[in-house]
């Protein structure tokens, strides 16, 4: 039997302002919804300014926005992304988020 998530259903909004620098306050705003041993998928969802800031990870995601807009760094690059939009992340590659107008987006994480 198929598995069908709504994704819209899941979607959910911390209240925390601004920068998102602790382990705790990253997780108030992301859920797993995937975990395989080819791969993980997460559900990230950021008010308009809330920011998870730039970080090297030890695992490479693609990022797909749902909806919203945002500011994507990698390493020292900087790219505005919007619904419909993917970037890829390498692994150890450091990598951040700035929300501009409230955003969902899907991470694919390579497993870890």
């Amino acid at each position: 039997m198929a598995n069908v998530v709504d994704i819209n259903k899941l979607v959910e909004f911390a209240q925390k302002k601004d920068l998102l620098n602790t382990m705790e306050s990253r997780r108030q705003v992301r859920k797993d919804l995937l975990k395989t041993s080819n791969f993980n998928i997460v559900l990230i969802c950021l008010e308009t300014g809330q920011e998870i800031p730039s970080r090297p990870e030890p695992y490479g995601v693609c990022f797909y926005v749902i909806s919203g807009k945002c500011v994507f760094s990698v390493g020292n690059e900087k790219v505005e992304l919007t619904g419909g939009n993917m970037i890829f992340t390498p692994a150890g590659e450091a990598r951040g988020i700035k929300s501009v107008e409230r955003l969902t987006l899907l991470g694919i994480q390579d497993p870890h």
